[in-house]
């Protein structure tokens, strides 16, 4: 079988998409499945081609037998909606080009959204390679970018919408990363059929015992006496980070609690400003770290705070950086509601849940953390169990094969 994966986002990238498709890829070549990626020279989040690919139309590269082609992209870190559109589409043009002319034929494409304007290069390609499309689905866009204010051109969202539908139905599988993306595709598109293909997590490489502590404490100006509450992410819209800021300033006479926003993103630099503006001492701004610094980072805290703002569009989200906070035994403070909290709340008991938006929540559950040592570390070690049995890659992939083998 032969498989091609077209997406923008890949390794050396640091994210969810590029650790997520990388993971499956691997274990699908490790299965027999000759698997090949098509997708830009490396530039996110930083929004800067890495250096080793400055000035490269074309690369080809091999990542644990994995067959990496790479194509030329349009970065800016201006945040306009013409620059990202510009973004989009000179790799939706470059990879269509690329994959005509170097790649052979396929038996599936796979290809990943957002962004959904790939999907023109992915309806070509398919078509060229007379390879069999999925399209995976792990944000429903362009919904969600409606919802949250980022798009309101009506004309554009009108073609966005158009494309959405033709894609779903021209697809033999529409995968989606949570439960609520397959139910909202099947509820608009009954005849499209769709399968629930979760992230997950390398449950031996995020192993909390063959970790061993790190400096990064001590780095970072943060003693072990210290009680740290994390965010490790993309800084963004939709993720309504300051309500982190608004309960940290509820500890300010709490020395020994610290808030750490460890990323970067369109909105830090508001954060930053937020910071400097109530004096909030407690909170320190990190840069991402790369895959392989994380697991000892996730050694060193005490518990991770992930948040969403409050959206019906994200009753069906999962955020990726709860896999790898579960699988080290690392308690998380959620502010998602709907399916993450059904599966991680109320059946995995992995931690405590809070209110979207509601900073007086987050800040009770803060103090649960702080005051009751045994319970976060119950709520840890659930955390790792309920993974271990329900997203650990390896079963996910093996899954995942079985059905393209029936497709």
């Amino acid at each position: 079988m032969k498989l091609l994966i077209l997406t923008q986002y890949f390794p050396p990238e640091v994210g969810a998409p590029q650790n997520r498709l990388f993971e499956l890829a691997v274990r699908l070549h490790k299965a027999g499945v000759e698997v090949s990626v098509l997708t830009a020279m490396p530039n996110y989040p930083q929004m800067k081609i890495h250096k080793n690919y400055e000035g490269l139309k074309w690369h080809y590269e091999e990542m644990e037998g994995i067959k990496v082609y790479r194509s030329s992209i349009y970065v800016s870190q201006s945040k306009s909606i013409v620059a990202r559109l510009r973004n989009y589409f000179s790799f939706v043009v470059s990879s269509a080009i690329r994959g005509n002319r170097h790649l052979s034929e396929f038996d599936f494409l796979m290809c990943e959204s957002p962004p959904l304007f790939l999907g023109y290069s992915a309806l070509y390609l398919s078509r060229k390679k007379k390879a069999k499309l999925i399209f995976n689905v792990s944000d429903l866009w362009p919904e969600s970018a409606e919802k949250l204010g980022v798009v309101n051109n009506k004309q554009l969202l009108g073609m966005a919408y158009r494309l959405e539908e033709r894609l779903y139905k021209k697809s033999v599988l529409v995968t989606g990363q949570t439960q609520g993306i397959c139910q909202n595709i099947n509820s608009r598109f009954p005849g499209v059929k769709t399968y629930w293909l979760p992230n997950g997590v390398d449950l031996s490489y995020y192993n909390p015992s063959q970790i061993q502590k790190s400096d990064w404490r001590s780095k970072n100006g943060l003693t072990e006496a210290d009680i740290v509450f994390l965010y490790a992410g993309i800084i963004g819209i939709a993720q309504g980070l300051e309500i982190i800021l608004e309960a940290a300033v509820n500890f300010l006479d709490t020395p020994q609690l610290k808030f750490v926003l460890m990323g970067s993103g369109p909105e830090k630099e508001k954060l930053l400003k937020l910071k400097e503006q109530r004096q909030l001492h407690n909170v320190i701004f990190l840069e991402p770290v790369t895959k392989k610094e994380m697991p000892s980072v996730l050694k060193s805290i005490n518990a991770a705070i992930v948040p969403l703002k409050k959206l019906d569009l994200f009753l069906g989200a999962i955020p990726s950086k709860l896999f790898e906070n579960l699988a080290m035994e690392v308690p998380v403070l959620l502010g998602v509601d709907g399916e993450a909290r059904e599966l991680f709340i109320n059946k995995g008991h992995c931690g405590i849940y809070f209110e979207p938006g509601n900073a007086q929540q987050l800040t009770e559950a803060i103090k649960v953390i702080y005051s009751d040592k045994n319970k976060a570390e119950a709520l840890g070690k659930n955390g790792r169990d309920f993974v271990n049995a329900h997203f650990n890659r390896e079963i996910i992939a093996n899954n995942f094969l079985k059905l393209l083998n029936t497709l």
